[in-house]
């Protein structure tokens, strides 16, 4: 006789997603976090009088009652979409180089085209043939996985541009590298520049943002984590908070339970790990458990950026300091190639590529009156964090944030004198918090060779073991809050 049905560890959004759906379907479930609130990157924290965003930016996919995108039909399906209130925004992002490009783009095709147009008319034709390609490859690649049987002339978009790049299918339309830098700002959302990101991915920002509208969740991410896991207990649903899985238990091939990091064994049926698959295999299982297929399929993927954010509070609104859009990107220069890949695996943030969000543009209720709050960023990996020695870690923290600052006061002028509070985190600190390998806030990397083209297998080789979050799955809300409902349906089916 096992304790409970499943055990769910990590309480992110496909840990939380999963744990809901089992515990509606009547299993008896545990929920085991080592973090002492529900939701992983999708929470948040108070400073002073501020309540800052930890990870989000921007949701896609949520659409409106009437077309309703796929995360809106998952958190109604969960049963919490009444729980949470969401605000859209009316711009996708705004671009600026310094002194020489400030573009704001509508949520709206025609309004994209027609900014693009008025901005470079020289190359208006190649503009909406552009963004004609970027719609219809983006609508095959729907049809294709509703349908991928048939002959591949029912595709002739993705016959043709499933294995370019981004920057490849820019090059072919566009002349003005200050043309390509607006659409090729895009890559930050996916952590690889546009001349390593699969064109299928910028296609898909694009339709996925303006299709089903981009918005944000009134009061934080922490508000729809709490919504998911309020909604897991009303269900019977249990949980341990400040308790982490210290082992998942694998006898002869059969997952049989969690070991806690307080000492506990636990017996289940099923186990849902929402820990990343590298912890999951390297870290929770005894290695002689692990079939070297797993080790195989993880050889060729990296894990992709981790961050270094800055969040702000300012005693101004933000109109203020020059924030005008709800999410801004700030380009040193119109390259979108190698240096700035390579900047991300340096230490120094000067000049580099960075993005600011500002939900109170949206929604001037978020921060309290008279204030909002930024929370500025550059992608960064953790390597050359790992080798600052501890005693010179705060000074090349500050000293890392003071170059963001005087970046960001090229765009925002004035903008450090209306400072309150401030928080900095490095890759580290997503390190401790995530508890993913090297802080990486995307899972693996999304090259060609692992895009959805390319997806493994999700089969487990460990019966009773499923795998949920941004590790198995694409990166972001929708994907991983998914993930947790295919992990709690595999689940179902099993149990039948």
């Amino acid at each position: 006789m096992h304790d409970y049905d499943a055990i769910v560890v990590g309480a992110g959004n496909g840990g939380l997603a999963a744990g809901a759906a089992l515990a509606q379907s009547g299993l008896k479930v545990l929920m085991l976090e080592r973090h002492n609130i529900p939701g992983g990157s999708a929470t948040t924290f108070c400073r002073g009088r501020f309540e800052f965003e930890v990870a989000l930016h921007q949701l896609s996919d949520m659409g409106t009652p009437e077309r309703p995108g796929t995360l809106r039909t998952l958190l109604d399906s969960l049963g919490v979409l009444d729980e949470v209130s969401f605000v859209s925004m009316e711009d996708l992002y705004r671009v600026v180089i310094p002194d020489r490009l400030d573009v704001t783009l509508p949520v709206d095709r025609q309004g994209v085209v027609d900014t693009l147009q008025e901005r470079f008319p020289a190359e208006k034709e190649a503009i909406k043939k552009f963004f004609d390609l970027v719609y219809g490859y983006g609508l095959e690649l729907y049809s294709f996985y509703r349908n991928p049987g048939g002959e591949v002339e029912r595709f002739p978009l993705l016959k043709r541009y499933a294995f370019r790049t981004a920057g490849e299918v820019m090059d072919e339309f566009f002349q003005d590298p200050l043309l390509k830098a607006v659409p090729g700002a895009y890559w930050g959302y996916i952590g690889l520049t546009p001349n390593r990101l699969p064109f299928s991915y910028l296609s898909l920002l694009y339709v996925s943002y303006i299709e089903m509208l981009p918005c944000h969740v009134r009061g934080g991410s922490q508000s729809l984590s709490n919504a998911m896991f309020n909604r897991f207990l009303s269900l019977g649903g249990e949980a341990k908070f400040n308790c982490g899985a210290k082992k998942i238990v694998v006898r002869d091939g059969v997952a049989t339970g969690v070991l806690t990091d307080r000492g506990e064994e636990i017996s289940a049926r099923f186990i849902v790990s929402n820990a990343s698959k590298v912890a999951t295999f390297t870290d929770l299982i005894d290695p002689g458990e692990v079939p070297k297929a797993i080790f195989e399929g993880m050889k060729g993927r990296t894990p992709s950026p981790s961050s270094f954010n800055i969040y702000m509070g300012l005693d101004c609104e933000p109109g203020e300091v020059g924030i005008t859009a709800s999410t801004t990107t700030i380009l040193p220069d119109e390259d979108m190639s190698d240096r700035h890949f390579n900047q991300m695996r340096r230490l120094d943030t000067e000049n580099s590529v960075m993005g600011f969000s500002c939900y109170d543009v949206a929604d001037p209720t978020f921060s309290p009156p008279g204030t909002c709050q930024v929370a500025l960023l550059t992608l960064r990996y953790a390597e050359p964090w790992l080798r600052v020695p501890p005693s010179q870690y705060a000074a090349e923290k500050y000293r890392c944030a003071e170059a963001m600052l005087r970046q960001m006061e090229r765009v925002c002028p004035g903008v450090r004198d209306h400072i309150e509070e401030i928080e900095v985190a490095t890759p580290l600190t997503f390190m401790r918090y995530l508890n993913s390998p090297y802080g990486a806030i995307y899972g693996f990397e999304q090259y060609m060779k692992d895009s959805l083209f390319f997806e493994a297998s999700r089969q487990m080789p460990i019966k009773g073991l499923y795998l949920a979050g941004g590790w198995v799955t694409d990166c972001g809300f929708a994907p991983t809050i998914k993930s947790g409902v295919s992990a709690a349906g595999a689940i179902l089916r099993q149990a039948g």
